[in-house]
């Protein structure tokens, strides 16, 4: 059996690891591995207990592109509803299939007591912290448009979710890149995924700052915003539209950021995080990035199943 390995984390991943699904992945977008079938005659689980097109699709499309054979959960279909654990609902499903790729929108914690056995490699598809995914599929993005990572410059506006969280742990680890968080007051990245992602720019040289006003724009070469209402969030103020209203990315912010490109994780919500002019103008290449997220798992789907053709990683 290849070595399984959890990704629930960017933190999971070394610098070799991410620089190495990053490369899959435009490998994978540039038609250089169509014929892989690296995945032939093993079995992936798809459980989604929130809604999702981009990254249960992906996963699906790439699972079944690389020859796997599929089998999808809804939120009702588990044991688990009836109170089996997560711990022993897992111990069932890694002896009958190799990869369970898994959005719970939950706590990391539920995601972690799946990855406690190493039959099954587990996959967080999205949980409340952190969508380490997306941050990879983002990484793919920018290595795809912009020729490399190293050096690049983004600001992200709106809340500090999820997205947020996971694009500031994986690009604080390429060199003399800068992340510049621009958060509504009391909806930042937690402080503790700020320090993470602080302490890998540190090592590497990168910046990952954040502040609270909409008005502070440095000179940049992304722009980057997300849903104000995350899937499976609620708002602890009633009135944080109100809040939010000022880190809309308009026709006027992107003129203030010249030469940038935009880029979310949708879905979009027109006219309120963005405006239609600027998710559907020329500066915008978001859908290329969502199609970037089928290539980009299925290298992640290589990695964790240790079915890594030609990869550059020790154990590959």
């Amino acid at each position: 059996m290849a070595n399984r390995r959890h990704l629930i984390s960017i933190d999971d991943l070394t610098d070799t690891d991410l620089r190495e699904i990053v490369r899959r992945g435009t490998e994978f977008a540039a038609g250089a591995a169509e014929d892989a079938r690296s995945l032939a005659d093993l079995v992936v689980g798809v459980l989604f207990r929130k809604t999702s097109t981009r990254t249960r699709t992906a996963f699906s499309a790439g699972s079944l592109r690389l020859g796997a054979r599929l089998i999808t959960y809804g939120p009702g279909d588990l044991q688990e509803n009836t109170g089996e654990t997560a711990e022993d609902t897992a111990a069932v499903l890694s002896r009958m299939i190799d990869v369970l790729v898994a959005r719970t929108a939950g706590p990391e914690e539920e995601l972690r007591a799946y990855a406690k056995q190493h039959r099954m490699a587990v996959v967080n598809a999205m949980s409340a912290a952190e969508h380490p995914t997306q941050a990879l599929a983002d990484l793919t993005t920018l290595a795809r448009h912009f020729g490399q990572v190293e050096g690049l410059r983004v600001l992200y506006l709106g809340e500090g979710n999820n997205t947020a969280a996971a694009l500031a742990l994986a690009l604080a680890r390429y060199t003399d890149t800068q992340l510049h968080l621009r958060t509504p007051p009391g909806y930042g990245v937690h402080p503790s995924v700020l320090e993470r992602a602080q302490a890998a720019a540190k090592r590497s040289g990168a910046v990952v700052e954040q502040r609270h006003d909409p008005t502070d724009l440095p000179s940049v070469d992304v722009v980057y915003t997300t849903r104000w209402q995350t899937t499976g969030t609620t708002k602890p103020t009633p009135d944080w539209r109100r809040e939010f209203t000022p880190y809309q990315v308009d026709e006027a912010l992107m003129a203030a950021c010249p030469g940038a490109v935009f880029m979310h994780d949708l879905p979009a919500h027109r006219g309120e995080e963005v405006t239609a002019a600027v998710l559907d103008g020329p500066t915008s290449i978001t859908f290329a990035q969502a199609e970037n997220k089928y290539h980009s798992a299925r290298a992640v789907l290589e990695w964790c199943t240790g079915n890594t053709p030609n990869w550059r990683i020790a154990g590959g």
